[in-house]
């Protein structure tokens, strides 16, 4: 929800300021409208800064959209009509949903189907998720589709939770590596080099290259924030360009062990999501159509639309994907292939999402079994210099005096 303020006159003609939450600018004007007032100036109010640390607080996370649906699942499949299980919902759910699950349910009982009421909220649900209850609506099966799509989002949840606790490790460890040396360069060495300058003591290389590191950040350190800012702003731009989206997706796809592995997270969910799409009645290209929009990968993305359109030209599902062999592996299209001679299309997708999400657990496992004794060698390497740099001039002066 957006607030907007307004100025506006009542019918006595009496100024009147405020600000009213609305899901876009349009409907900010029909509720200042239906309460009879003339209308003139709305803006998007920027809010404070306590205003906007409160929505960054209270955003929807993944965790309250996989509740929601559960607890909706449970509802509806116990015989509660929608409008009800929303009312019930709306008091349960957190802080953050709550105001979401008001509007889908003001949406409901005004007439809307659920489906409709969601497209209000795709950067909360996605458009799969709206596809799906769809799907479930018009087959008249939405308590199957919302148990089969609560099973989904829970299993999506702990996979990436399973990817995310393993990675935590190694990034503590690189964090702590950095930290010390910032410690180390800006602090230790100056004090050091204060020392080593009143005894006239002729320093090592390695003292040497230290002291000059230190010597250069610290009379530099903004130009270097200003530098990494600039670099940082003009990488984004290029980014979220759609050559340097290409070129940045095929440079992840080539990292060792981390290529293969993104590869193989975004197939877990796409499969996963293709597998619900048919079982809850989606056409297969409207499911391929879908999840183009949603795939975070623009290889993938492109190829998905190629097949897509394959499909449409009359070509089998298996031979589109088998097209791109730079974006679906082999096994991928062997197993549609199997899918389409024996209708059983979702469970062979489900299937093959099982197969991709075992192989991401085990590279997973891979990486962080390879990257733990390679940040243990730098860590060495690193913490040996340092004791070389700075232990060797106080040895040579002690032994010197």
């Amino acid at each position: 929800m957006k607030k907007f303020r307004y100025k506006v006159r009542d019918k006595q003609g009496k100024l009147i300021t405020g600000v009213v939450e609305a899901q876009n600018e349009q409907l900010a004007a029909k509720l200042l409208r239906d309460r009879g007032y003339i209308i003139l100036s709305l803006t998007v109010s920027l809010g404070s800064f306590t205003q906007t640390f409160q929505q960054f607080k209270n955003r929807v996370s993944t965790a309250d959209v996989v509740a929601f649906t559960r607890q909706l699942s449970t509802m509806v499949n116990a015989g509660l009509p929608l409008t009800e299980s929303l009312s019930i919902l709306q008091l349960q759910s957190t802080s953050a949903m709550q105001p979401i699950i008001s509007q889908i349910l003001a949406d409901v009982e005004g007439g809307q189907s659920f489906s409709n009421s969601l497209k209000g909220h795709t950067k909360i649900f996605g458009l799969s998720y709206i596809a799906l209850i769809k799907a479930g609506e018009t087959g008249g099966v939405l308590d199957k589709v919302l148990g089969r799509l609560a099973d989904n989002l829970e299993r999506q949840q702990e996979f990436r939770g399973k990817v995310k606790g393993a990675l935590i490790y190694p990034i503590i460890i690189v964090i702590g590596m950095i930290g010390v040396s910032l410690v180390m360069i800006v602090f230790v060495i100056p004090k050091l080099t204060t020392l080593y300058d009143q005894f006239g003591a002729e320093l090592p290389l390695t003292t040497r290259i230290l002291t000059g590191i230190s010597d250069f950040i610290l009379a530099w350190w903004f130009v270097i924030l200003i530098i990494l800012g600039i670099g940082a702003w003009a990488f984004n731009i290029w980014k979220n360009t759609y050559s340097g989206k290409r070129k940045f997706a095929a440079f992840m796809f080539k990292i060792p062990i981390m290529g293969p592995l993104s590869r193989q997270i975004v197939l877990t969910e796409l499969t996963r999501t293709l597998a619900l799409m048919v079982a809850s009645g989606v056409p297969i290209l409207e499911g391929i159509s879908v999840t183009n929009e949603v795939v975070d990968n623009v290889i993938i993305a492109d190829a998905l639309k190629e097949v897509g359109k394959q499909i449409e030209k009359g070509f089998p599902i298996a031979f589109s994907f088998a097209k791109h062999p730079e974006a679906f592996p082999y096994i991928l299209s062997q197993m549609i292939s199997v899918g389409e001679e024996t209708g059983k299309m979702d469970e062979v997708l489900l299937k093959v999402s099982h197969v991709f999400e075992v192989e991401s657990e085990q590279k997973v496992k891979a990486l962080t079994s390879a990257i733990e004794p390679i940040i243990m060698i730098f860590l060495g390497l690193g913490v040996a210099f340092l004791v070389v740099a700075v232990v060797l001039p106080i040895y040579n002066l002690t032994t010197a005096i």
